[in-house]
């Protein structure tokens, strides 16, 4: 190992993962309170330690370089083994102690804050960082290797990954209950085609799901309309801009107070599986190691708490 590498600080690592995360020296600074000069001069010492630069700019914004990139690989582990070393130290004290950091599919933060209730009460001392994103950044962190687990649908085959199914997510086609279809008792996909389909942003998993299935089905909507979240999708089918294919779970309220009706579609719901997902070569932390086994030993408990706060039937097959 060359010996400039033994002289970097971890609070000069904690101040380059904060750049790298916000992409920017004034947010980190903000971030690890301290001041914008202090920040340089850090990432200044440790590019002199590296021999090469880590960022730059192309126009106005930070990018970092190929010595960064690896350097955030190397740092995300070094801090992953503290941590691991910690949550060891208090598992030999008796109780599991930590945090647990979870990256998730935007439609699956419905269910997920139940999930982790029911897991701290077996564990009261862990914590949980939560980070809502849709599916094509879901992706993009699994290659980072930052977050202990993530929860999503559809899974990259062409990525080392262990994943396990565990709940799920039936996909429906929804509309406001003043809709021309709302009272209709039997429809196929090719009648909802003649109005206008909602759709959300690209990246989005719910999205890439509903437009493989309608281009299985040959059913094709001569109008989208494209919004850029979850819950703008939702709010802009309760508001009448058209018909939407949305996880079940994320409209149980507006379902349920009669703000929006389920379409009784033949073709529906599109069955897809809510999945735990790590990289194969990560080294997962206790409280890691301890979710993932929850998640697999309660599938039973975690369908009865779908069933009570999403209205997914627990008897739904399940689908990949």
């Amino acid at each position: 190992m060359r010996k400039s590498m033994m002289r970097i600080t971890l609070r000069q690592l904690q101040v380059f993962r904060a750049v790298c995360d916000s992409r920017s020296y004034s947010r980190a600074a903000e971030e690890m309170a301290l001041t914008q000069p202090a920040v340089s001069l850090q990432i200044r010492q440790l590019e002199e330690l590296i021999g090469q630069p880590l960022f730059e700019y192309l126009g106005k914004k930070l990018y970092l370089t190929v010595a960064a990139e690896a350097l955030q690989r190397a740092s995300a582990d070094i801090f992953g083994r503290l941590d691991s070393l910690d949550m060891q130290l208090s598992d030999l004290q008796g109780s599991l102690q930590g945090q647990l950091t979870l990256a998730v599919e935007s439609s699956a933060k419905y269910i997920t804050p139940h999930l982790f209730a029911a897991f701290k009460r077996q564990h009261p001392e862990v914590s949980l960082e939560l980070v809502v994103v849709n599916h094509a950044q879901v992706v993009k962190r699994l290659s980072t290797s930052r977050d202990d687990l993530l929860i999503m649908s559809q899974v990259p085959t062409d990525m080392d990954l262990e994943f396990m199914p565990f709940l799920n997510n039936p996909i429906v086609a929804v509309a406001p209950m003043d809709h021309p279809l709302s009272q209709a008792a039997d429809l196929t996909l090719q009648d909802l085609t003649a109005y206008p389909l909602v759709i959300r942003e690209p990246g989005s998993g719910t999205r890439k799901a509903g437009e493989d299935y309608l281009r299985q089905k040959r059913a094709h909507f001569a109008q989208t309309i494209q919004v850029a979240s979850l819950d703008a999708l939702r709010e802009a089918v309760v508001a009448g801009l058209g018909v939407a294919l949305m996880p079940r779970h994320a409209v149980h309220l507006e379902l349920t107070h009669g703000l929006l009706r389920e379409l009784p579609v033949q073709e529906l719901p599109l069955y897809r599986s809510w999945c735990v997902v790590h990289p194969r070569t990560k080294r997962l932390s206790p409280v890691a190691q301890a979710f993932f086994a929850f998640i697999r030993e309660e599938r039973a408990q975690i369908s009865a708490l779908a069933t009570r706060f999403a209205g997914v039937p627990p008897d739904a097959p399940a689908a990949g």
